[in-house]
């Protein structure tokens, strides 16, 4: 992996794959080390010819933190927004799609396909609508357009994304990992304990920074909906979601595919909002095809 400046920050990346083919940019959720996006889909889709760039996201990771803005008050900020009040960020969304940009620059990328999963696909789309010429095709997965009136995930999948864990302890932390990713995973492809202990693990000693995921959320929220935006979208555009997603439910994804003018989606059952082992030779397949198409 590298580090290298970005769009006034440091940000961490690895690539995959031979640079003389078209670029694939995977973008990551909420919170989320670029370490989320397994190995195996990134080799997989090297391998099907693309040139894969994954990285940290501002304040996650090993790249730039924004720990002197403090740690957000997420509630008020919700009563805030209630009210139709202005809320105080560090940052939004359009800046972490800027990171992006800045990060192809960096590599002397001209275009790539943006694929995000998750608040990764909020940057993914915001890229496609923002930066056209910068963008091949959009890959848009468990994600959402923010639009008001969507249903909500279920109330205890919802929670864990501000539950803290029991104490600081280290087993506590991978305990309360495990719970998070069991939580919001795959009902059809439920995870083998061992091996979701070993990325809890792997991901907390890489580093564990809550206050940053915390941030995120808060430019999720003051960033605002999607929906006007989506409907500018000109880039062949994939929705990928699980019909079983307990965190973003599926009409969520169902959404983005009616703004965005000739967007396809596929939809899995069994799928939550995870990236199981199971479903990364479906993502392969789906991503690769479209991509090439596009």
């Amino acid at each position: 992996m590298t580090k290298t400046k970005a769009n006034g920050i440091e940000i961490e990346y690895e690539t995959f794959g031979k640079k003389s083919d078209p670029a694939l940019l995977l973008i990551m959720g909420l919170g989320a080390q670029l370490t989320l996006w397994p190995e195996s889909l990134c080799e997989g889709l090297a391998a099907k010819g693309f040139f894969v760039v994954r990285y940290d996201n501002r304040d996650v990771g090993l790249s730039t933190d924004f720990g002197k803005w403090g740690v957000p008050d997420l509630m008020g900020a919700f009563a805030k927004l209630m009210k139709g009040e202005k809320v105080d960020t560090p940052y939004l969304l359009d800046d972490m799609a800027a990171d992006a940009v800045g990060l192809l620059d960096v590599l002397g990328i001209d275009r790539a396909h943006m694929v995000g999963a998750s608040m990764g696909g909020m940057i993914a789309q915001i890229l496609a609508a923002r930066y056209p010429q910068r963008t091949l095709s959009l890959v848009s997965i468990m994600s959402t357009s923010g639009r008001p009136g969507l249903p909500m995930g279920k109330p205890e999948a919802v929670a864990m994304l501000s539950a803290a864990p029991e104490g600081p302890a280290r087993e506590q932390l991978v305990a309360h990992g495990m719970k998070l990713r069991t939580v919001i995973g795959s009902p059809g492809y439920p995870a083998d304990p061992t091996e979701l202990r070993a990325l809890v693990e792997r991901n907390i000693d890489r580093r564990y920074y809550p206050e940053g995921a915390a941030r995120q959320y808060l430019s999720v929220l003051a960033s605002g909906p999607r929906t006007d935006l989506l409907k500018t979208v000109k880039v062949p555009t994939l929705v990928l979601h699980g019909a079983d997603d307990p965190l973003l439910p599926v009409d969520c994804g169902r959404d983005v595919a009616s703004l965005v003018p000739g967007a396809k989606i596929e939809v899995f059952p069994g799928w939550g909002h995870d990236l199981p082992k199971e479903m990364v030779p479906k993502l392969i397949q789906s991503v690769s095809a479209f991509c090439k198409a596009a």
